[in-house]
């Protein structure tokens, strides 16, 4: 079997956060965004990052676009070192690298029309202008199943859906080959949701597209992508293939987040609840697990230290974060 390819690689990266406190604003802490996660995604791939909201998965898209300074750790791209990258670097990576915001209403410059909105990263990256600029930028336009009639119009004149098929044409822009989707459907409805990933997908077909896909809907990762990971409270806890991880999850957050999947028929009796501990967003630093005051299988084991992330006996490949579930833990 051929050597697998990894695009990105994200090795302990970490996102704090400065509090800061009086007249003189002194720092007095940090908020731990994203705290030693690690990952790969192989070429022409889908990788997912899953979790609750305030669990650090829009923060890792972020720092790995860097759009935000890591604190530490490192992100390599096809053997570039994102973090350490220099201007002339940076502009370079920034033609490999596109993003689907989650907001279509947001991220688009209401004063802009659709023809300078995505053709801006052909102007500004690869100085495109005039009459090839306007014919590129309809190719965009119909690639993602828009008319060129768009081109003069402004993004308050479309749907939800239309207004995102426009970022996606501007992430494309440049051809990149890695498009980080950060709740790229999470704001429209569940019909224009299908059509989206749907048109992802077949992009991601025709251009040979990867993918790094944050959502919380879990159905949505299911259906989308490749290899999943599920973060809570800055932390990875579990990574393993789609169909693995949803047929055997094995860390009791990622149980839970599967319970809470709406079925069309509910089974009947008492219903799991988590513990009263804090959720994900909380800043409360607990010892051991961070998840332990609301697990349902804790005990004073899971306080002693926080657990590694490693391979069960389970399957090969799935990796998890948990006293409980893993003997190499122990």
């Amino acid at each position: 079997m051929a050597d697998i390819v990894h695009l990105l690689e994200v090795d302990d990266l970490k996102t704090y956060f400065p509090i800061r406190k009086g007249v003189l604003r002194r720092t007095v802490g940090h908020v731990k965004a994203v705290d030693g996660v690690s990952f790969r995604i192989a070429a022409g791939r889908t990788f997912g990052l899953v979790g609750e909201t305030g669990s650090g998965k829009t923060t890792v898209a972020r720092t790995v676009a860097r759009l935000i300074p890591a604190t530490g750790g490192t992100v390599v791209f096809d053997s570039t070192d994102v973090l350490s990258a220099d201007r002339r670097q940076l502009r370079l990576l920034r033609r490999d690298i596109g993003m689907i915001f989650q907001d279509p209403y947001g991220s688009l410059n209401p004063r802009m029309t659709v023809a300078a909105i995505v053709g801006e990263p052909l102007r500004v990256q690869q100085d495109v202008r005039g009459t090839e600029l306007a014919a590129r930028v309809g190719e965009l336009l119909s690639v993602v199943g828009l008319s060129r009639d768009c081109l003069n119009r402004y993004p308050h004149e479309f749907s939800g859906g239309q207004r995102q098929r426009i970022g996606i044409a501007r992430a494309l822009a440049l051809k990149p080959r890695l498009v980080i989707c950060d709740e790229p459907v999470s704001a429209l409805d569940v019909s224009i949701q299908s059509q989206i990933l749907n048109l992802l997908k077949d992009l991601q077909e025709q251009m040979g597209l990867t993918y790094l896909f944050i959502a919380h809907d879990l159905s949505v990762v299911e259906y989308f992508c490749d290899e999943v990971a599920v973060m809570y409270k800055g932390r990875i806890v579990e990574i393993a293939g789609a169909a693995e991880l949803y047929g055997n999850p094995l860390h009791p957050y990622t149980r839970l987040l599967m319970a809470s999947i709406p079925k069309p028929e509910p089974p009947r009796g008492p219903r799991r609840r988590l513990g009263a501990g804090h959720g994900a967003a909380s800043r409360a630093v607990v010892p051991g697990c961070p998840f332990s005051p609301r697990c349902p299988e804790g005990d004073e084991t899971c306080r002693a230290a926080v657990p590694e992330l490693v391979e069960s006996s389970a399957a090969a490949g799935h990796l998890v974060a948990c006293r409980r579930r893993c003997g190499a833990c122990i």
